[in-house]
């Protein structure tokens, strides 16, 4: 071959190489900010950019899908891998919005909890809202739901948050239904009534909290002596040196996912920073900044006792708790709470 045209295709070769590294984009990884975020860069997003040599952006947002359909819909995809609570994985994974999770990047799934593995995502964290206390304000110590409805035994405020969602839940455990056959009674027009009935019997004595910051707050002015409260809020009150207590047993749990958008120029490495940001090294340093669990079954057993005793996803407590039905309460949600709002109101 002429000399001339050997050259000339290594510069075009060189030039394509050249430009497609310029035009590549940086892997962009979307969540919901805060503190959470902030661990999650320490923890995650810094170590896999610098072991892999992979540039990282992150970006945040308040949840729900309009942004990421849009950019599917449109085929102009930014986001790369984004955090989804279940509700919105769900229906992202009906409608095609992402990619089926890759289990051969990702690794086996015997390595994570089974609540935490679905079609389309891999579980982050494990949060749940659980029974908190001041052990300050009470003689005795409460044990579950049922003692949370004791206004004789356990005098008081009590605080619940302001929505059908786990309340129902709580009111049948406290009313004596096993946590394995709540969503069983939940799911029958008599059990909604019962539900609801045993709801109606606390009403008097409960101050609704709108707000995640509420419960440890009002825990510590005295304004309740119990209440329903997302359990990391809690525990981080506790590591603040509050004298909190909560109560595991249950509890009820849900997942917020990682997942990669349908249409990501960056898929695979997108895959790649889900396992990297799910295994034990990662998985056993985040809940150590963050009160949360991680449903990584090696980084649970790795994690301090310490630690562990205040995060849903270790092996004592997440064995009393209730896994949240989401499939339940994205099909009820608005005619429970529309009779929710009616009996408060009344």
């Amino acid at each position: 071959m002429n000399k001339k045209i050997i050259t000339l295709l290594g510069i075009i070769t060189t030039t394509l190489l050249v430009s497609s590294a310029v035009d590549a984009r940086p892997l962009t990884i979307v969540g919901f900010g805060g503190a959470a975020q902030n661990a999650q860069k320490v923890t995650m997003f810094d170590p896999f950019s610098a072991q892999t040599k992979t540039e990282v952006l992150t970006d945040t947002y308040n949840g729900g899908l309009a942004k990421i359909k849009a950019m599917v819909d449109s085929e102009s995809v930014t986001w790369d891998v984004v955090l989804l609570e279940e509700p919105a994985l769900l229906q992202a994974c009906e409608e095609g919005l992402i990619e089926p999770m890759d289990w051969t990047a990702v690794g086996d799934k015997d390595e994570y909890l089974e609540s935490a593995v679905s079609e389309c995502g891999l579980g982050h964290i494990i949060w749940s809202t659980a029974l908190a206390y001041n052990k300050d304000a009470l003689v005795k110590e409460p044990k579950n739901w049922s003692d949370f409805w004791d206004v004789k035994k356990f005098p008081g405020k009590r605080g619940l948050r302001k929505g059908a969602k786990a309340n129902l839940e709580f009111a049948l455990m406290a009313d004596g239904v096993a946590i394995k056959d709540v969503y069983n009674v939940l799911n029958t027009p008599a059990g909604i009534e019962r539900a609801f009935s045993k709801l109606k019997e606390l009403e008097p004595n409960i101050q609704w909290w709108e707000a995640g910051a509420q419960p440890p707050e009002w825990l510590a002015s005295g304004d309740v002596v119990m209440t329903s409260s997302y359990s990391g809020r809690i525990s981080n009150a506790i590591k603040e040196g509050r004298n909190f207590g909560i109560v595991w047993n249950g509890q009820v749990y849900s997942v917020d996912s990682w997942a990669v958008i349908k249409g990501s120029e960056n898929k695979t490495q997108g895959f790649e920073f889900i396992s990297f940001a799910s295994s034990e090294g990662p998985a056993s340093e985040y809940p150590i900044m963050m009160p949360y669990g991680v449903p990584n079954k090696a980084a649970i057993s790795k994690l301090p006792p310490e630690v562990a005793e205040i995060l849903p996803s270790s092996k004592s407590n997440i064995a009393v708790g209730l896994r949240e039905d989401t499939i339940f309460w994205v099909d009820h949600q608005d005619e429970l709470n529309e009779r929710f709002n009616f009996l408060i109101s009344n």
